[in-house]
């Protein structure tokens, strides 16, 4: 008798759990159904905004259904990531950001609320962003070489802005000042747009500032650019140099953005969202927006976009050490 009841507890078991996984099934083949929502981790006018503002009606009309942004600053875009990791895993709560930032995070937020490693499926790298250096047009210096004599003449009375702790502008700066030996007092501020409108504003006198927030300043004369952060010249800015060409051979200091979805995300969903924004990042429309704004379209595997993040993620903690970067 135990026998028998034994065998119909394990059939019962055994049927609840195909039924699990035919439903859920269903459930992925049948996605979206409903609209999908992608999480920003900065205020509006920064990089992830603009990126999110192309990709997202693009990934509507392939998905043929609502695609709504959503911006949620704070703690250098840890809250919406924070917001993202803990969502229902359906694949309709997606975050879009910059994950140089969130790798940077894990070696200076003792006590972050996710795990960038085990609290996310990775969907695929989506761009890579190169920053420029740029100063108020107040300040006597109109090069890379005349900004870094005019600062050693007055060591830590600079200030550059930076679009959040830790972020690619902040990390940009403080490894130039150590290959310049210059002494910069930094101010951070909630996102590359309010950054780059203090600098204009004379707030602040320098700062690496994203393409995206600084093309439209730099054509205004609102304040000049010395130098971009890539190992090459920019399609927007071809008389721009670079920091390398400017005096720091190797130099190079650029941002990627990516998208994730939670952690047990469907490995089917995963897929789709992939196959889709892999495809529009190949459209010829879409890598010429992002040129203009110093962005080079990427696409990648889940895996792939997993094993540079946590290559990022040493790279930050490297320069975080050396440059004794803390929140205090």
């Amino acid at each position: 008798m135990k026998t028998k009841n034994i065998q119909r507890v394990l059939y019962a078991s055994l049927v609840m759990l195909v039924s699990t996984c035919a439903s859920a099934a269903s459930s992925a083949d049948a996605y979206p159904t409903r609209p999908i929502r992608i999480i920003l981790g900065f205020p509006p006018g920064g990089s992830d905004d603009y990126l999110a503002r192309i990709i997202g009606p693009k990934l509507s009309e392939r998905l043929r259904q609502s695609v709504v942004v959503e911006n949620r600053p704070g703690a250098s875009s840890n809250i919406g990531a924070e917001l993202t990791a803990r969502a229902t895993p359906d694949g309709y709560t997606l975050f879009l950001g910059p994950i140089t930032t969130l790798a940077a995070s894990r070696s200076l937020y003792p006590k972050l609320g996710y795990d960038l490693f085990k609290d996310f499926s990775y969907v695929t790298l989506v761009a890579t962003q190169t920053n420029v250096l740029v100063a108020h047009p107040s300040l006597p210096a109109k090069s890379l070489p005349e900004l870094v004599r005019f600062v050693r003449s007055k060591p830590g009375s600079v200030r550059y802005a930076s679009q959040a702790m830790a972020s690619g502008s902040h990390l940009a700066m403080e490894l130039l000042k150590r290959q310049a030996g210059i002494d910069l007092l930094h101010v951070p501020y909630k996102g590359g747009g309010p950054a780059a409108t203090a600098i204009a504003a004379g707030e602040v006198e320098v700062g690496f500032i994203a393409m995206s927030a600084a093309v439209p300043l730099i054509e205004a004369k609102r304040f000049n650019a010395l130098a971009v952060s890539s190992p090459r010249r920019l399609q927007a800015l071809p008389n721009v140099p670079t920091v390398a060409e400017s005096g720091f051979p190797g130099f190079r200091a650029t941002a990627n953005f990516g998208i994730l979805a939670p952690k047990d995300t469907p490995s089917s969903i995963v897929g789709r969202l992939n196959s889709e924004i892999q495809t529009i990042l190949r459209m010829d429309d879409v890598r010429a927006r992002f040129a203009l704004q110093g962005m080079e379209a990427e696409g990648s595997t889940p895996e792939e976009f997993r094993a540079s993040t946590e290559a990022s993620a040493a790279e930050s903690a490297r320069i975080i050490k050396e440059a004794k970067i803390t929140l205090d």
